[in-house]
């Protein structure tokens, strides 16, 4: 179980970093939505989402090495990046719902785990 919540954890992290890093290099892919509450510049959620992309991804390697610190650290680092995607909603919708439904998995695997 922990395998594939390390597993996961790398597969969002790199969703993440690539949505990430679409927001900084060309921002017209994005939906725009004009009186969205938590309104930033695109560039400011693509390096947001480059931030918590390579700390999911970074978190996966530790978990997949089996530390117990990183299944602690994995739970919160994919609860923050499921409020990142949740708030991040309106600019790109499905990528957004596929990230929180993945950091979900991520999320259960990691509270599952029960020591041999």
């Amino acid at each position: 179980m922990v395998l594939f919540a390390g597993v996961l954890m790398l597969v969002t992290g790199l969703l993440e970093l690539f949505r990430g890093i679409m927001a900084v290099a060309r921002d017209d892919i994005f939906v725009t939505t004009p009186n969205y509450v938590f309104k930033f510049d695109l560039t400011s959620w693509g390096w947001i989402h480059v931030v918590v992309g390579a700390l999911v991804a970074l978190t996966g390697l530790f978990v997949i090495r089996g530390l117990a610190w990183a299944r602690i650290a994995g739970v919160v680092i994919a609860s923050v990046s499921v409020v990142d995607s949740f708030l991040a909603i309106p600019y790109y919708p499905l990528w957004s719902v596929v990230v929180i439904a993945l950091d979900v998995f991520i999320i259960w695997a990691l509270c599952a785990y029960r020591e041999a």
